[in-house]
């Protein structure tokens, strides 16, 4: 099974935090759009003939796309991919696009879940990070969703923001349970070089971020999570039994997608792809003939280093019999004698040939995944 990934590439504004590829200008919209059919049809060979079990529309802010643009995106998938069992369509979606007409609409999509961008129910934390929405409208977008028929729902939160203690922070999680959500994603505030934000602290316009807090407040949402009956299944993603992001847990596991639009990944296994991240660009050199496109073939080490990074953030780990049968035993042998110094500091565990992060090794996941690969 495979999936496909589409990138909306417009939001209404700019939240100063983001450094994704996106236009607050919608002038290109339509001809972005006739682009992403185009590029459906001319990447159906690049799955290798796979079926498709699950859709991603991700942003950017695809609530933007009206109920028939949508529609017609998935009638191009089913025309030329194998897309008749499909299990996941998740329609990103910020709090103020989802009112009672354009939920109503929804309902004569393929959609069945949605992946809204809260970040937090707190105004302070949503001015910090010039978030189109207030909280009012966070806790409306639930529930209208709720009484629209959509129950697979999944949030998104952002911890460590100057201002958020961390009674305010538990407030933002109990959410979880008056909502009785089945899923949510957490991520920490980070700045990165190039966003408004960043560009804000520097000029002292905004209070930087701080990793203190972050870390303590990590702490506190993996307890708070597991007292509600989360599962912890991958480093950001939490889900209660039977409710884990299927799209989602397909990158971590190594599962093939496409992905489509301006800035999009693709990866099959062997090779990786990334399209240019310029709207105008995109339509220009499909238009011309000119790829959109650059790719890497990625030869064994980056192979078995990519297996490293993305099982390792995964509640099932880094299976070092599968490393062993695919890749060979000396790649099995080496990271398990690397993973010793982390076993010792109770950051990992292994268990039945999987090496796994306990909860403190989850606070150093990037730098313990760096220092096994090859």
């Amino acid at each position: 099974m495979a999936g496909i990934y589409i990138h909306i590439p417009f939001c209404k504004q700019a939240c100063h935090y983001c450094n994704f590829h996106f236009s607050t200008s919608l002038k290109l919209k339509h001809e972005v759009i006739a682009v992403l059919h185009q590029e459906l049809m001319a990447s159906k060979d690049y799955l290798n003939g796979q079926a498709i079990d699950t859709i991603y529309l991700g942003g950017g802010t695809p609530s933007l796309l009206q109920a028939d643009e949508i529609k017609q995106l998935f009638e191009t998938i089913c025309t030329h991919y194998n897309a008749s069992n499909i299990i996941e369509f998740t329609l990103e979606a910020n709090p103020d696009d989802l009112n009672a007409n354009y939920l109503r609409s929804l309902k004569s999509t393929p959609i069945n879940r949605f992946s809204i961008g809260i970040q937090s129910f707190h105004d302070a934390d949503l001015r910090y990070m010039r978030r189109a929405h207030h909280a009012q409208q966070a806790d409306y977008a639930i529930k209208a969703a709720q009484d629209a028929g959509f129950t697979n729902l999944t949030i998104d939160l952002i911890y460590g923001t100057p201002g958020l203690t961390d009674e305010l922070w538990k407030q933002n999680l109990n959410k979880l349970k008056t909502y009785q959500l089945p899923h949510f994603s957490s991520y920490a505030l980070t700045v990165e070089e190039g966003t408004a934000l960043h560009h804000s602290i520097n000029k002292k316009n905004a209070l930087p971020a701080d990793p203190i807090q972050a870390a303590n407040q990590f702490e506190i949402l993996m307890e708070e999570a597991a007292a509600l009956g989360y599962e912890h299944y991958e480093i950001s993603n939490f889900a209660l039994p039977g409710h884990h992001a299927i799209h989602n847990t397909n990158y971590w596991l190594g599962v093939p997608y496409l992905g489509i639009g301006p800035s999009a990944h693709s990866f099959n296994g062997s090779s990786r792809r990334w399209n240019i991240a310029n709207n105008a660009l995109y339509i220009k050199n499909f238009n011309s003939g000119i790829s959109i496109y650059e790719e890497e073939l990625l030869n064994e080490q980056q192979q078995v280093n990519e297996y490293i990074m993305t099982s390792l953030r995964t509640q099932w780990g880094c299976n070092l019999n599968h490393i062993a049968s695919k890749f060979g035993s000396h790649y099995a042998t080496t990271i398990q004698k690397h993973s010793e110094k982390y076993i010792s500091k109770a950051w990992m565990l292994e268990s039945n040939h999987h090496l796994m992060l306990t909860n403190a090794g989850k606070l150093f996941a990037d730098k313990i995944a760096s220092e096994l690969f090859f």
